[in-house]
């Protein structure tokens, strides 16, 4: 059994990861390979991460960028692995026996087609505001689910034939729910699904400004989704979705939107950009924004 470590990059230094996933390869004479597509890296970071070059089975530098579902799509193409582990370039191993875990439960659960492993976040980021979502929304606890909900694309490993019937959504070209509208595809789909604690590190030094922007890229992306009546199936469980569309449905938009922006929404931002985030605030300006997007 061959497994393909599939890592997109940008803009990161990927050469501890791949250091330290090399040195687990050998210790454990695994079957793996590691395949990196830096997707138009600004030039600084092409160039420290050049030294990898002869350190991978393949190092693809795409000229332009194409964005976060097509590039993981890409991998299918450079790739010869009977599973694909996808890993986020900005992380760390946290366990030197990260790969034989995995192996170890693909062994045992051989019905499993898809295995979420979970992170971290690097102490030195943990109270800005995109790492305090991680862990109040994102991270799981307990050592093992079967909940699909908890999937993040940050690492887990797949079965290739798996992979090739439910790829990522490529009109998602900017950030934001390329990850839940794939799971929710699987789901639908009765895909076998397994998450255990196999985390990574994630090292997201996003400062809150970055986050909010990103935020903002998110929710047009996700009323992007809204406008195709088939995506219906994928999104409807989307808290701020779900709210935003009754809200609609009610004639509620105008007076919220007003609201929103004559009494609180100066509050919710100097709460959101100060070193005391609260997520239940992230809320209310993610749902404005959605708002405003569909009035």
């Amino acid at each position: 059994m061959k497994i393909s470590v599939c890592i997109p990059v940008y803009n990161f230094d990927v050469r501890e990861l791949v250091y330290d996933l090399k040195r687990e390869i050998a210790s454990h004479s695994i079957d793996a390979e590691i395949i990196l597509i830096d997707d138009a890296s600004d030039e600084g970071f092409k160039q420290i991460n050049n030294e990898l070059n002869n350190q991978v089975s393949q190092f693809i530098l795409l000229e332009k960028n194409i964005g976060r579902s097509r590039i993981r799509n890409l991998f299918l193409k450079h790739t010869k692995g009977d599973y694909l582990l996808f890993l986020d370039c900005d992380v760390k191993i946290d366990n030197t026996d990260f790969l034989k875990n995995y192996l170890q439960e693909i062994t045992q659960n051989r019905e499993v087609d898809v295995i979420y492993g979970n992170f971290k976040i690097d102490s030195s980021y943990s109270k800005t505001l995109r790492n305090r979502y991680s862990v109040e929304r994102e991270i799981f606890s307990g050592d093992k689910t079967s909940d699909f909900s908890v999937f993040k694309t940050v690492n887990f490993i797949i079965q290739r034939e798996t992979f090739q019937k439910f790829l990522f959504d490529e009109t998602l070209i900017h950030y934001g729910y390329e990850d839940f509208v794939f799971a929710k595809k699987m789901e639908l789909n009765d895909v076998k699904f397994s998450a255990l604690n196999n985390p990574v590190i994630h090292v997201d030094d996003t400062s809150n400004e970055v986050f909010l922007a990103k935020t903002e890229t998110a929710m047009n992306s996700l009323f992007q989704l809204s406008q195709n009546a088939e995506n219906e199936k994928y999104i409807k469980d989307i808290k701020v979705f779900s709210v935003a569309k009754k809200m609609k449905n009610l004639g509620f938009i105008k007076l919220f939107v007003v609201l929103y922006e004559r009494f609180i929404k100066k509050m919710i931002l100097k709460n959101l950009l100060s070193e005391n985030p609260k997520i239940k605030y992230l809320d209310i300006y993610k749902l404005a924004l959605l708002l405003k997007i569909m009035k």
